[in-house]
């Protein structure tokens, strides 16, 4: 018997019970807290909805509303100054490219732009390298400073543990990651809009983790000449745990060359709330919308990676706060639409003990299919390309994990790889920013940039680095113990007799982990 999308199962509306009006802007049934704290800020070359005008001279930009600079307008990360570098909240970013004289920005000079990314194995056999590369990172293992030395064994250690169980998932998915094809594909046609644009730059791919590495495509970047440089992660919302990683390492290679100490550069931190971004969303969303029996009834799911809690609330990071914006604008988009579906938020990949940013995407899955959902559409919120996470995770993982709690309907966005909506966006961001390449960022305090030259990402994240050595590791080698303080003790516990014996191993030259081959530099 065919079901009438019209009406609602009577046990189901009384068990959920939400509200499918956006005006609640998410279901009742998983209430999240909404920001609706605006901040006003100085956005490069961009419209916003905050009524900012603009007065852009040589070398600096500078913004002012009709009261001069907005210094008293509440800021959810007031005490922070990584909201010195944010746009306001609520604020849909329109693009403005087609005002900007291109010849005149660009003249003799020679246009990069440097696409940031995660990287990942491209075979089974890139598995443990790139695993040693990610746990060699101080920001994802953090020693202290007495045993910073053992960072490279420990990473050794870990990658080597790690690589049969990363090897099954990524044999599950082809036997490697998509992400560099992907990456390439994005950055050709990147190039190929900006040319349409009358923007003849060369785009560049630099992964954090594997090839190409950042540094390689800064090599190729000074062979060919460039003069001008846009350095744009593809990371929509920013965190000092992705973005923030690249744009460290990208800022200590900058720092240590001469060449690229004088090259015009700049940097875009996030770009969530632009328009063309919005849209794109939108469009893949209502796509798949399309293909459920009753789409008004589906519950859009949005799953975006995680971080730890502490990077947030100690930290400062506006990860949460651009996510969670991120999500009202898509939403709003879609009710301009007319689809005023139910939908929530919940972050996914975390690992250890710690604290994660919630609700956690599995736990919510199981939730909701004890309210009574039906059909969920899982929407990778933070991911513009496949890999892992969305090919393994999500579409294995959590599909698996869905059906058993009672999701009868399971449908999947695709992450937005080429779409030409989105592409397209992206080539305004950097025009937009062109005039910005080299410029000094404003030293007032209450103005707040979007666009920051990459000399000034030191301060973007220097209230992290004053917290750094609290924070706790976002991979925890240790997970046992039966209480928060047991955890902790045996954790403690357990890392100092593992420091001692890779001490012993690297001071003796002899011991297990040489007779297994985890330490061979060392023989």
């Amino acid at each position: 018997m065919m079901m009438n999308c019209g009406a609602v199962n009577a046990t189901t509306a009384s068990s959920t019970s939400w509200s499918a009006s956006h005006s609640s802007k998410v279901p009742m049934l998983l209430p999240r807290a909404i920001c609706t704290t605006q901040r006003m800020c100085c956005v490069s070359g961009v419209h916003v909805d905050a009524c900012v005008s603009f007065n852009v001279s040589r070398n600096c930009a500078v913004a002012k509303d009709s009261l001069g600079w907005s210094g008293t307008s509440p800021s959810l990360y007031s005490k922070q100054p990584f909201s010195k570098f944010l746009l306001p909240l609520k604020a849909l970013v329109t693009s403005t490219s087609q005002d900007f004289p291109i010849a005149s920005l660009i003249g003799e000079e020679k246009v990069g732009v440097l696409l940031l990314n995660l990287g990942g194995p491209e075979t089974l056999e890139d598995v443990q390298p790139f695993l040693f590369n990610l746990f060699a990172d101080p920001d994802i293992i953090r020693l202290p400073r007495l045993f910073r030395f053992l960072q490279k064994p420990l990473a050794q250690f870990i990658s080597v543990a790690r690589a049969p169980k990363s090897k099954e998932g990524y044999a599950s998915i082809g036997g490697g990651s998509p992400l560099r094809q992907i990456t390439d594909a994005q950055a050709e046609e990147l190039r190929k809009s900006l040319w349409e644009k009358q923007v003849p730059a060369k785009v560049y791919v630099g992964m954090r983790y594997w090839h190409p590495f950042t540094e390689e495509a800064i090599e190729q970047i000074k062979r060919d000449g460039i003069t001008k440089l846009v350095v744009l992660p593809l990371y929509p919302q920013f965190s000092i745990s992705t973005s923030g990683s690249s744009l460290r390492l990208l800022e200590s290679i900058f720092r240590e060359d001469e060449y690229l100490v004088n090259m015009q550069h700049t940097v875009i931190p996030s770009w969530y709330q632009r328009e063309g971004y919005i849209k794109a969303m939108a469009n893949l969303i209502e796509k798949e919308l399309e293909k459920f029996d009753c789409p008004e009834q589906a519950v859009i799911f949005f799953s975006a990676h995680g971080v730890p809690l502490a990077y947030v609330e100690e930290a400062g990071d506006p990860y949460k706060a651009e996510m969670e914006e991120c999500v009202d604008l898509i939403m709003e988009e879609l009710e301009k639409r007319k689809m005023i579906n139910a939908y929530t938020l919940a972050y996914q990949s975390r690992v250890g003990p710690v604290e994660w940013l919630k609700p956690y995407t599995d736990e919510t899955i199981i939730e909701l299919g004890k309210k009574g959902v039906k059909r969920l559409l899982a929407v990778p919120i933070s991911f513009v390309s496949e890999h892992i996470e969305t090919l393994e995770e999500i579409d294995v993982e959590y599909k698996e994990l869905a059906l058993k709690s009672g999701i009868e309907k399971w449908g999947r966005v695709p992450a937005l790889g080429c779409e030409p909506t989105f592409i397209s966006d992206l080539a305004d961001a950097v025009i937009e920013s062109l005039p910005y390449v080299g410029a000094m960022a404003v030293s007032n305090l209450e103005a707040r940039q979007s666009l920051v030259p990459l000399g000034s990402v030191e301060e973007l994240l220097a209230v992290y680095d004053s917290k750094r050595r609290e924070l706790p590791s976002p991979v925890t080698v240790w997970e046992w113990g039966w209480t928060r303080s047991a955890e902790t003790w045996n954790g403690r516990a357990a890392m100092l007799a593992v420091l001692v014996l890779l001490v012993l191993e690297v001071t003796t030259g002899q011991g297990f982990l040489h007779q297994w081959g985890i330490f061979p530099s060392f023989h």
